[in-house]
């Protein structure tokens, strides 16, 4: 079979190859060059099959150097995009260990440097980074094992980030409801209870008494506007059994209740 005719195609970099007049095949810049395809040139059926393989190779390894340039990838992401491209399992594989081999796939830095990036701006803790990654493809042995080399400082120091927006709320809550919010926001953002409870310990949230008599007198006064319809042993009960449920004390309860933190008589203006 001899080359009669080589033309490119309107895609950049490809070309179209006709043996014998007819057309038989398409190959990429890198492929004419390493086989010289060129007119005139006489190929039996095997070259043109190792052409095939070598331009099919080639191909799969363009793609996914250009999918890898914009950002890190995981092996993964890498044979997803490939799948997409119509690329084959085989040669996607083989693209796949090329790159690395030569160090522009490692899912072990991949996920190094996407827990390095998320602990310096992110709110994600352990759990969360693990299920994030997992989704990426990554192997959560080679996930867990970067994540064991986070220390616990840099744990609180994100954690700290995911709820210094509710410290703002102490007077407004009593202590242990706050406290309860926050280990409830830590351990939806991934963080276990061990590591919880030190962020908040962090923060230094002082058991403030006026901050706590504040928070006290705001829910008990909400509390009277909603049960004020009730007769007065039912108010009572109904108050108690909500600023129970809101972290106050048996102690702090009845304070309000006897009027110590604001007389009822008052409670009609509100």
């Amino acid at each position: 079979m001899i080359i009669t005719k080589v033309s490119a195609q309107k895609r950049p970099g490809r070309y179209n190859i006709f043996l014998d007049g007819k057309y038989a095949f398409s190959a990429g810049e890198k492929t004419v060059a390493e086989f010289v395809l060129l007119k005139g040139k006489e190929l039996d059926s095997e070259q043109v099959e190792r052409i095939r393989q070598f331009d099919a190779d080639a191909k799969a390894s363009d793609l996914a150097a250009h999918f890898l340039s914009y950002e890190p990838r995981t092996v993964f992401e890498v044979l997803q995009y490939l799948k997409k491209h119509e690329i084959s399992d085989e040669v996607a594989n083989s693209a796949v260990s090329q790159l690395n081999e030569l160090g522009y796939l490692d899912d072990h830095q991949y996920a190094k440097l996407f827990i390095k990036n998320d602990l310096r701006v992110g709110s994600d803790g352990p759990k969360s980074l693990l299920r994030k990654l997992t989704q990426k493809g990554v192997d959560p042995e080679i996930s867990q094992t970067e994540l064991d080399e986070v220390l616990d400082e840099d744990w609180i120091e994100v954690g700290q980030r995911v709820i210094k927006s509710m410290v703002h709320q102490a007077g407004k809550l009593a202590q242990r409801e706050l406290k309860r919010k926050m280990k409830t926001k830590l351990l939806m953002h991934g963080f276990d209870s061990g590591i919880s409870t030190e962020v908040i310990a962090s923060l230094d949230l002082e058991d403030d008494e006026d901050l706590q008599m504040q928070a006290l007198k705001k829910q008990g006064i909400k509390a009277y506007k909603r049960f004020r319809r009730y007769d007065e042993s039912e108010r009572k009960f109904r108050i108690k059994k909500y600023l129970f449920s809101h972290g106050f004390s048996s102690g702090e309860i009845d304070t309000f209740l006897n009027g110590e933190v604001i007389n009822f008589d008052d409670l009609a203006e509100y």
